[in-house]
């Protein structure tokens, strides 16, 4: 039988979160999860079943622009039923206002910087106003701290330990939606992290849009102390950090993965081209030697680091020998993995003035040459790993072929089965030996 409803209670408030691009994206969602209950929402799994809808946007590609305002046009139709719509992130930094123009039909637009301010839009939301904006400046030293933050895994978890960007790299959008660079204070980010460990947690992921580029507003602790910091933090047994710049990756980083078992043995290092002369087209500024001499430091490390990297592929100008270039980059440095993708436009960046003169299947076939090379070269090194014994975190399970999904320390996916009747619980470290493998996954059998 239902419950009867007292006629003075209140309807149930109820919302649905889409959430699109990086992983500050995704935390950045938990946190408005947070807020929204804490203000007496209930999340709901579809579009239809919530009063409202909240989509949480990316602008850094064309591509994740476009999927948002699709997905808006798909559900308008709910809006006559009288759902609410929002648009969260940086597309709604980037355009503003002009998101009621092109969708009338949302009501609420507000940036990342303008989180804060979410309950009392909510309660304008709730008062019938129509068009509420949360804009604020991006270059406000306020931060959303994490006060209601309902994380979305009970094991691993992110802290945010800077937000916004100083380089000005000439195809990213990210300065100009995101600010400049803001960092938390070192205790604030302790604090939050033993809290973490007490909950449970032992996997913390720290992030910025240049996580490396963080600077101590109290003065007390440099990035890579931070990181030793937190990974010294009892009950914490992994740390990860994510995105760096190369500009900002100094050695005392490595030496800090050297020295703290518990620091991931893995630095994502986006690259982009491995080009001078593109890297210079970039704004990057630094050069194909000197990212070499940072990857360096990394190969001469005490322990294996596993490293990936971001690469843009058809930026204006770019040749094919400057094409080739960053090809043979892959086979220097020998990635465990590249997140490659073809040049886009992206409003108020500087490169949207440069002739985009390649043509969109000439980017396609470098970008296909690109993938296919470095598919070979994982096959390469994914191979290297069959008869190690590796520890793994379970994530999840794979009934269909009886097996568990696990990470390792290195980020690389090992799915393995096990001879115990009962499976290992997610969140549980198993150690695992590997007896296959292919280009992006390991396989094993639990030991």
């Amino acid at each position: 039988m239902q419950p009867v409803k007292s006629p003075n209670e209140a309807p149930a408030k109820t919302f649905y979160i889409e959430t699109f691009g990086c992983q500050m994206n995704a935390h950045d969602s938990e946190k408005v999860i947070g807020t929204l209950q804490h203000q007496g929402y209930t999340r709901v799994e579809s579009e239809e079943a919530a009063d409202l809808i909240l989509y949480n946007t990316c602008s850094i590609r064309d591509k994740a622009e476009q999927k948002v305002f699709h997905r808006l046009n798909d559900y308008k139709k709910l809006y006559s039923q009288g759902k609410r719509f929002g648009v969260l992130g940086c597309v709604a930094q980037q355009e503003g206002e002009k998101i009621f123009e092109r969708a009338p039909f949302v009501s609420l637009v507000s940036g990342s910087a303008s989180y804060r301010k979410l309950p009392e839009m909510l309660v304008q939301l709730e008062q019938g106003k129509q068009h509420i904006t949360g804009l604020d400046d991006r270059q406000t030293e306020e931060t959303f701290e994490t006060e209601f933050t309902a994380r979305s895994n009970s094991h691993r978890g992110y802290i945010t330990i800077i937000e916004g960007c100083d380089k000005f790299c000439a195809y990213c959008v990210v300065p100009y939606t995101r600010g400049k660079e803001r960092s938390r204070t070192s205790t604030s980010v302790l604090n939050e992290a033993r809290r973490m460990a007490d909950a449970g947690y032992t996997e913390i992921q720290l992030l910025g849009q240049n996580v490396n580029s963080y600077r101590d507003p109290e003065g007390k602790r440099t990035f890579a102390e931070l990181l030793a910091a937190v990974g010294e933090i009892p009950g914490i047994r992994r740390v990860r950090f994510t995105t760096s710049h190369p500009r900002d990756f100094t050695h005392d980083i490595v030496d800090a993965i050297d020295a703290v078992p518990t620091l991931c043995d893995h630095v994502h290092l986006p690259v982009q081209s491995g080009s001078s002369r593109v890297l210079h087209l970039m704004q990057r500024e630094y050069t194909r030697d000197w990212y070499l001499d940072r990857i360096s430091w990394v190969k001469s490390a005490k322990r294996p680091i596993s490293m990936t990297t971001d690469i843009i592929v058809g930026f204006p100008g770019e040749t094919d020998a400057d094409f080739e270039e960053t090809v043979s980059l892959l086979g220097e440095v020998q990635y465990d993995g590249v997140f490659a993708f073809k040049y886009s436009p992206r409003p108020n960046t500087p490169a949207i003035s440069m002739a985009d003169s390649i043509a969109d299947e000439d980017k396609s076939k470098r970008l296909q040459a690109l993938l296919d090379c470095q598919r070979e070269i994982q096959r390469h090194n994914y191979a290297k790993h069959i008869g190690q014994e590796i520890e793994v975190m379970v994530e999840e399970y794979n009934a269909a072929r009886g097996q568990v999904i696990g990470r390792t320390s290195q980020n690389k996916t090992l799915n393995f089965t096990t001879k115990q009747p009962i499976l290992p619980a997610k969140g549980n470290y198993v150690k695992v030996r590997v007896t296959s493998s292919f280009p992006n996954s390991l396989v094993g059998e639990a030991v």
